[in-house]
């Protein structure tokens, strides 16, 4: 009886919840480092960006309007289920060139790395508030707040990178669009299935497959994008981005290439924060 056919699977984009292929219907193929064929995946156009876009300003009002407890227990979740499918991330890193060990260690720390990030959603506010001394009869308080749709352009580390960038711009309230490594771009899809399946409501991160000198200049310029993250841009495209991201005045979070390699910290939260400052008058 000869051995039954693999079925190929072509990893679509995630958008507002669902799984659509690109409105191009363009896809390119993925490779292992020996260069073999491993699956397809989709090639996001302008268009897929701007319905990116769309569905996380759609979502914003309802994730930040969330108590900071209700988004630390969904993040937790998506830890949960990470954990889950634990084997199945590991194999798509080794297709990715990773030894057993290094992919397991990778797949371990990314997963530590979400509930580290998932434990400061209901901190980050009395870490990064303040209670001011003024001149005057009133109380003035300094509150964070979230930006909005940030948009990430992740590094080449399929898992441990992506995680690093995405988690710590959600945790805060804002949402995401995501240009996933263009190389390496499987663990990116499998992980929007985990969230998609772990109660983030649809929208709140939206994952592009395809060309990143392509789609980074869409979001850069995009005018209802609130902040970038710039890690996984090559430092030769760094200026040009930041150009078209002052447009709008976004905010740019650029740090060297393999910054999100370093033990997690509150810089990469609080860079998508903006400070409210209410003045009150004391009862007298």
């Amino acid at each position: 009886m000869p051995d039954r056919l693999s079925v190929r699977k072509t990893y679509k984009l995630y958008i507002g919840g669902a799984f659509p292929r690109s409105e191009s219907g363009r896809s390119y193929p993925v490779s292992d480092p020996k260069g073999n064929f491993v699956a397809n995946a989709s090639q996001a156009s302008r268009k897929d960006v701007r319905d990116a876009v769309v569905a996380a300003r759609k979502a914003f009002g309802g994730w930040s309007a969330r108590t900071a407890y209700n988004r630390a227990q969904i993040l937790y979740r998506v830890a949960e289920m990470l954990e889950g499918r634990r084997a199945q991330f590991v194999d798509e890193l080794r297709q990715a060139g990773l030894g057993r060990s290094q992919a397991a260690a990778e797949t371990d720390a990314a997963v530590d790395r979400w509930v580290w990030y998932a434990g400061w959603a209901d901190k980050l506010a009395a870490v990064t508030g303040s209670a001011n001394p003024v001149s005057g009869p009133f109380f003035n308080f300094s509150t964070p707040e979230p930006t909005g749709v940030v948009a990430v352009v992740a590094p080449d580390s399929p898992l441990l990178g992506l995680v690093s960038t995405v988690a710590p711009a959600i945790v805060s309230g804002n949402t995401a669009v995501v240009v996933a490594s263009e190389p390496a771009p499987l663990a990116a899809v499998t992980l929007a299935e985990v969230l998609a399946t772990s109660d983030l409501p649809g929208g709140v991160v939206n994952i592009l497959t395809g060309r990143r000198a392509e789609l980074a200049p869409w979001l850069a310029s995009h005018m209802d994008v609130n902040a970038i993250d710039l890690t996984g841009v090559d430092d030769e495209h760094v200026q040009g981005l930041q150009q078209a991201a002052a447009e709008n005045l976004k905010r740019v979070l650029r740090t060297a290439s393999d910054g999100w390699a370093a033990a997690p910290g509150t810089e990469r939260m609080t860079a998508f924060l903006e400070v409210k400052t209410v003045w009150h008058p004391m009862g007298i």
